[in-house]
């Protein structure tokens, strides 16, 4: 059997991982001239590792974890609690009427009815208006949308994981999918954007950088907002044209200031503006950085991201004071202008039976994971799934 792989993000090398241990012929396409996808890390001039993508591991991330113990990566703790950030600007809310409205969300979360959003519970619930609006903020920024476009059940979050210390991978969270592809060798082909699949009687044709592959299977490890880009001859199957069409995506961005001198772990949330940042430790101590991150599509304009860092870094300096900035150096991330997601990872989608196999393709990718959406695990745990269907001969 010979399997194609559409993407070399997280999922797909997992996939093809997976297959490749189990004895099957894989050639990975990818669109990109790097692999890793939405997850990539850089070192800043003064020696700081940040994420330009995806960055914390949470708990109850098992499937990450087991990847860093293969490869022997480590892990690096950040100091600061992930969940825990000081709420600035706005009403204002002490506290304990945070705290307060934190454990009345919880307690509601289990009566709501599918389809409620989390905007409309938090109108519903009896909240001190400051803590009202720090908590939307706080669940905005994390879904990187706005709360009528979240499921009421993402609020239960906010609690989850308030005390947590979140790590990421020593070194950089890339370096996990540049052990998966150093392993699968020169079956991995970057540069490789699929343009079409013929599918039908007979292999599967699947053409990618001006040459085609014949395959008898596809694993589609693409997001969902850039998969109309490849033609399907003929279509993809109903089920799985309706999940894709199902897929909501978030926008966000990152900020990377430099710091003329370290500062201790911090986590400060700017209520207004839908953003929050971070400073934390790293291989040797605190890292002398800034970390920052704004989600949902307003904050982004707000902070006018596709003109540039200026209005963040005028913002980001109001907000932390405290901090030594050195905003010459800064580094702006965004994924909207990246032309292989133009999003950043999916606020909402279907049901996981909604990514069943349909004819030779399999789909995987954070958005296809239920409680592992948005997450470096959902993915690598999706193309796990994906290459366990493959094997297993599912089909419909």
């Amino acid at each position: 059997m010979r399997v194609a792989v559409v993407g070399a993000g997280l999922a797909g090398l997992a996939a093809a991982d997976a297959l490749a241990a189990a004895g099957i012929d894989v050639i990975v396409l990818e669109a990109r001239d790097r692999v890793g996808g939405r997850v990539w890390s850089r070192e800043l001039g003064n020696g700081a590792i940040v994420e330009l993508g995806a960055e914390f591991i949470l708990p109850g991330n098992d499937t990450i974890h087991r990847y860093v113990e293969r490869f022997g990566l480590g892990l690096w703790e950040k100091g600061m609690r992930y969940g825990d950030r000081e709420p600035r600007g706005g009403l204002g809310v002490t506290a304990d009427a945070l705290h307060a409205g934190v454990a009345t969300i919880c307690d509601a979360l289990p009566a709501v009815e599918a389809g409620v959003s989390a905007a409309t519970l938090l109108e519903r619930l009896p909240l001190d208006p400051g803590a009202r609006e720090a908590i939307q903020a706080r669940l905005e920024v994390s879904s990187a949308a706005t709360a009528e476009r979240v499921a009421a059940s993402a609020l239960a979050g906010l609690a989850a994981h308030a005390a947590d210390i979140c790590p990421g991978v020593a070194g950089g969270n890339d370096r996990i999918a540049l052990a998966l592809a150093g392993g699968l060798g020169a079956v991995v082909h970057l540069s490789s954007p699929v343009e079409r699949v013929t599918w039908g009687e007979g292999p599967v044709l699947v053409r990618a950088g001006g040459a085609e592959a014949a395959v008898d299977r596809v694993v589609l490890a693409l997001p969902a907002s850039v998969v109309g880009r490849v033609v399907f001859d003929p279509p993809l199957p109903e089920p799985l044209r309706s999940a894709y069409a199902a897929v909501e995506y978030g926008n966000a961005a990152k900020l990377f200031v430099p710091l003329a001198r370290q500062a201790s772990p911090s986590a400060v949330l700017s209520v207004p503006e839908r953003y929050w940042c971070w400073t934390a430790t790293g291989a040797d101590g605190v890292q002398p950085v800034v970390n920052a991150f704004a989600g949902s599509a307003p904050a982004l304009a707000r902070l006018r991201v596709a003109d540039g860092p200026e209005t963040w870094l005028d913002s980001l300096a109001r907000l932390r004071p405290d901090l030594a900035l050195r905003p010459g150096e800064a580094v702006l991330s965004t994924w909207d202008d990246d032309p292989w997601i133009s999003a950043a990872y999916s606020c909402a989608g279907p049901e996981p039976y909604a990514w069943a196999p349909a004819g030779p393709f399999h789909a995987c990718g954070e958005h296809t994971h239920d409680s592992g959406r948005a997450l470096m695990d959902g993915a690598l745990a999706s193309g796990l799934r994906a290459a366990r269907e493959v094997l297993s001969g599912a089909t419909m």
